[in-house]
């Protein structure tokens, strides 16, 4: 049975190698540790900085440990020290949420990442999104690492979450109420002026959603198994089964829980396996070896 306490163990993904100490040493409050982490990552995008070539080529790092590698080759200091925005490490919400589950996880706390949506980035679109979700002892808190507190309207550590009208939503949220007729999922996707949006869009992040939760952390932009490119080639009835178990999961159904860790281990069209394809906003477009 899947437990918050397995969340307290680091993946492949959050395990920071030689720099746990430098995780150690931060603090384990939430809103502390997120002021924190959210200055170790400058966005790609959000940032309006035209990186490019090798500074563009860090949104890929994948791994915290190389994230936490090459921050220490610009600022060998600890992590609580301010850095130059323009000189951070180069990647995206995925990536801030990383290393806060990962400080979160080397401190014993349970903690995950969370693959939806959220509302507050544009007017009336909802933007592609990875929170951190950490277990406070009675119940999974949602927190965005990337946001200050002072420029928004909700609890940025306490993110209310649902389809239709909350900050966030889960994946599987939106596409539920998408396959109900509940919302429009062309105002889904990366950006309001960017093509990658839409049905296919959210059933990726479904299956997103799934291998986040089995602590599979991988880049919005790798692709695997069942994951696709068009509406046509979506296998809807998968994505619904998903769907359906990580709301029931969310709900507090163990049994769903449990079949979701069965079908995670199960089914070779969810898991990324040995080598994903990563399909980058640098311009990569190749195999990776996960091994």
């Amino acid at each position: 049975m899947t437990t918050p306490q397995e969340f307290a163990r680091h993946s492949r993904f959050t395990d920071p190698g030689e720099y746990a100490p430098l995780l150690e040493a931060l603090p384990t409050d939430v809103r502390q540790l997120v002021g924190v982490t959210g200055g170790l990552v400058v966005h790609y995008r959000g940032a309006r900085i035209p990186f490019t070539g090798d500074r563009l080529a860090e949104i890929d790092s994948r791994w915290a440990e190389r994230l936490l590698a090459t921050d220490q080759s610009r600022f060998p200091v600890p992590l609580t020290e301010p850095r130059p925005l323009e000189e951070r490490v180069v990647g995206c919400c995925r990536d801030v949420t990383l290393l806060t589950v990962a400080a979160l996880r080397q401190h014993g706390i349970p903690a995950r990442s969370r693959v939806g949506f959220a509302a507050y980035f544009h007017e009336g679109f909802h933007a592609d999104h990875v929170v951190v979700e950490h277990w406070d002892g009675q119940r999974w808190v949602l927190a965005d690492a990337q946001l200050d507190q002072a420029d928004w309207p909700f609890d940025t550590c306490d993110v209310p979450c649902g389809a239709t009208s909350a900050p966030f939503a889960t994946a599987a949220q939106v596409w539920t109420a998408h396959r109900r007729g509940e919302v429009d999922v062309d105002r889904y996707g990366v950006g309001p002026d960017h093509p990658m949006r839409g049905g296919w869009f959210v059933a990726n992040c479904v299956l997103r959603e799934l291998a986040h939760r089995r602590r599979d952390e991988l880049l919005l932009w790798d692709f695997w198994g069942a994951l696709v490119t068009t509406d046509d080639a979506v296998d809807v009835e998968l994505v619904d089964e998903v769907a359906a178990l990580l709301l029931a999961a969310d709900e507090g159904d163990e049994a769903a829980e449990r079949e979701l860790a069965h079908r995670y281990a199960t089914d070779p069209r969810l898991p990324p396996g040995a080598r994903v394809r990563c399909s980058s906003p640098s311009g990569v477009d190749t195999l990776v070896d996960l091994t």
